[in-house]
């Protein structure tokens, strides 16, 4: 025969377990309403906390307007504009400036193989030979002025060269890159 239960142990666990909380009713509110706190990102802790052993605390958030992307935008394009302005402006320079840079060289190298071609006659061109620092130069001039001397009678290949009976003057060229050769002439 079981025993009635005491009034007071109706609603009590049985021995050994531990007590539940009574419920209660709570009437329904209205008007503002909590939202739910925002989560942070993933693999932190939640905002507050410290991080767990081992990790290396995260820096806090940064506070106040965003950085100007725009206007740094408008810089970075204003100075790449600048670097490629002053590029071709050199360039531009270089190719056509007649006191410098490709034009000068150029010019200075056509007058350098004008200067040369004077002083190394063809067969039949008439020279005039001047003898600087003992070195005998000959310059191509008109067959018809008064400062032809010689005629280029042959030109002979070869170092130790002398020029035949016919010819009347010649000149032994020495170079040092063995392209050594001897002008032979005859007077005019």
């Amino acid at each position: 025969m079981s025993s009635p239960v005491p009034p007071h142990h109706q609603n009590q666990p049985p021995y050994g377990y531990p007590p539940q909380p009574q419920q209660q009713y709570a009437p329904p509110q209205y008007g503002y309403q909590q939202q739910p706190q925002q989560q942070p990102p993933y693999g932190q802790p939640p905002y507050g906390q410290q991080p767990p052993y081992g990790q290396p605390p995260q820096a806090p958030r940064p506070s106040g307007p965003p950085p100007r992307r725009a206007a740094q935008g408008v810089i970075t394009f204003v100075v790449i504009i600048a670097i490629f302005a002053g590029v071709g402006y050199w360039v531009y320079d270089y190719n056509t400036n007649p006191n410098g840079g490709k034009a000068k060289a150029e010019a200075s190298r056509s007058a350098a193989a004008e200067e040369a071609r004077t002083h190394n006659p063809e067969i039949g061109d008439c020279v005039k030979v001047a003898d600087p620092k003992g070195k005998p130069v000959p310059t191509v001039v008109d067959c018809g002025s008064s400062e032809a001397e010689y005629k280029t009678g042959d030109k002979m290949y070869g170092a130790g060269q002398t020029c035949d009976a016919k010819y009347d003057y010649g000149i032994e060229y020495r170079t040092n890159r063995g392209s050594d050769y001897t002008w032979c002439f005859t007077k005019i």
